[in-house]
C-alpha cells in the first residue's frame, strides 16, 4: 500500500522517533510503514491521520494495493 507517512511527518518536522512516539509505535515501525514493507493495522493507520488531522485516504492510498 502506498502511503504519503514520510510526507507528512517530514512537513511537521517530525523524526521517525518522534512520531511513533506520538502515536505509541517504535522508530522501527515508523520506518516501516513509510517503506512500504509493513502495512499499518487499521488502528495505527487511524492514530497517524488522526494526529495529522488528515482523513486516512489522505495518507494511505489503498487503490494501489496489490492486496487482494
Amino acid at each position: 500500500m502506498k502511503n504519503r507517512v514520510k510526507e507528512f511527518r517530514e512537513k511537521a518536522g517530525l523524526t521517525q522517533k518522534e512520531l511513533g512516539e506520538k502515536v505509541g509505535v517504535s522508530r522501527q515501525a515508523v520506518h516501516a510503514v513509510e517503506t512500504g514493507k509493513f502495512d499499518p493495522s487499521i488502528w495505527l493507520a487511524y492514530d497517524l491521520a488522526k494526529y495529522f488531522e488528515i482523513r486516512i485516504e489522505e495518507l494511505f492510498n489503498f487503490e494501489e494495493s496489490t492486496r487482494k
